[in-house]
């Protein structure tokens, strides 16, 4: 039976999820993409409408409108819309209210980042404890599917991580994410995703597991230089990041786990800037008028919509997992990677890259719940599930995967597609 589903959240990653549902029509049934601003559903139904995806005659596409910080508003509009699977791309403050609504309604959840407390910077580890992890036990009395961190980081580096640990290593000792953009936008400074929680992001302490110690540095301390396949050689900055925590305590053995990020010269000095000057404050604060403004709201207004900056994006993004460990009895290296093409992206649904890796994992994983082969009737973070079928559809939908072993030296490194 093909299922119905519905997207929260109408950001540029969810138009890339509605497009990608729309392309899987063969599966899913219906789409009710769901917004507080009504609006912007609409606006990106009528891009899909514009691809002409060609959808079975008997699905259907609209759009609702919803409060997400309201669980019985969720509630309600899953159960009219007769919804099978929810996809959260909403802010990640409403993460929890979405899954109390699946819970209470019994259909499945999707999300792409651990939940967040709008109150509570640089949040300490552990980060899925905090939140998500407290619902498990129900989710499993419940028989409710619920993936966690569906998105590419985290998400699918997780599942990288789990196809090494299957058929790449004995043991694995260390796991390095590295994530870098290697496009141009043209405007002078613009986040890839909403600058609400992409700003809280980047400035947070960066914590995570080294030598089997959670250790925290403050953010942009560490850096190190990689050279990425096709992309070639960038400057990447600790961070902390959900991932980081999950693959801590469910790949064995693992003694370090870090998360790094791409970032060029000119971006951190506006940020400094920004962060200097207060810009960055999630507070309210009065101005000379009497008016209260939050700071980092009127930040966002200022700076361009992340849906778009597509049209003139150029460039690719590579997104890896650097693992460590052994391998009969051997030292083993391997980088596993994704390189995805902005204007590939934008000439598929107009989208740009980094939206594109966001959006499409979650709707692969809906897929693997409408089959059967990732409904396991509770919690789980992507690297519990099988990766196999997970690259599958990726590959599907335009999402290929790479490994690279460096076991004899970077020079004489060689990259393999696994599935394109």
């Amino acid at each position: 039976m093909k299922k119905n589903v519905l997207i929260i959240g109408a950001g540029a990653v969810g138009a890339v999820v509605a497009h990608k549902c729309v392309q899987s029509s063969d599966v899913f049934s219906s789409v009710c993409l769901a917004s507080k601003n009504i609006a912007k559903c609409d606006a990106i139904i009528a891009s899909v409408n514009r691809k002409n995806h060609h959808p079975h005659a008997d699905f259907s596409l609209f759009s609702r409108e919803v409060d997400a910080y309201k669980v019985n508003d969720l509630v309600d509009l899953i159960r009219d819309t007769d919804t099978h699977i929810v996809i959260n791309v909403c802010t990640a403050f409403v993460n929890m209210n979405i899954l109390d609504a699946c819970l209470e309604t019994g259909a499945a959840y999707i999300d792409t980042a651990v939940h967040e407390d709008y109150s509570v910077m640089n949040a300490p580890y552990p980060w899925y404890a905090n939140y998500e992890w407290k619902k498990r036990e129900l989710c499993k009395d419940k028989g409710v599917t619920a993936i966690l961190g569906s998105g590419f980081d985290p998400g699918v580096v997780n599942a990288y991580c789990a196809y090494a640990q299957k058929h790449e290593f004995d043991s694995i000792e260390s796991i390095d994410i590295m994530d870098v953009n290697d496009g141009d936008h043209g405007h002078f400074f613009s986040t890839n995703f909403d600058p609400e929680i992409n700003l809280r992001e980047i400035i947070e302490d960066a914590s995570c597991l080294e030598d089997g110690q959670w250790r925290t540095y403050p953010h942009h301390s560490r850096s190190m230089e990689y050279n990425f396949p096709e992309v070639g050689e960038h400057k990447l900055y600790l961070m902390g990041h959900d991932e980081v925590h999950s693959l801590s305590l469910n790949i064995p053995g693992v003694k370090t786990v870090r998360f790094w990020m791409g970032f060029g010269e000119h971006y951190l000095k506006c940020l400094e800037v920004f962060e200097k000057v207060g810009l960055l404050n999630h507070k309210t604060v009065t101005t000379s008028n009497g008016q209260e403004v939050v700071p980092l709201h009127v930040l966002k207004a200022c700076l361009p919509d992340p849906a778009s900056l597509a049209p003139k994006y150029n460039g690719k993004t590579c997104i890896g997992t650097l693992i460590k460990g052994t391998r009969d009895g051997k030292e083993k290296e391997v980088f596993v990677y994704n390189i995805c093409d902005h204007e590939e992206t934008y000439a598929d649904i107009d989208s740009q890259a980094i939206a594109f890796t966001a959006g499409v994992p979650p709707v692969a994983a809906a897929k693997l719940i409408a089959s059967g082969e990732w409904d396991v009737k509770t919690m789980a973070n992507v690297e519990e599930l099988d990766p196999i079928p997970f690259f599958e559809r990726l590959a599907e939908m335009g999402l290929s995967t790479e490994v690279c072993n460096l076991d004899a030296g970077e020079d004489s490194a060689e990259s393999r597609v696994l599935y394109a």
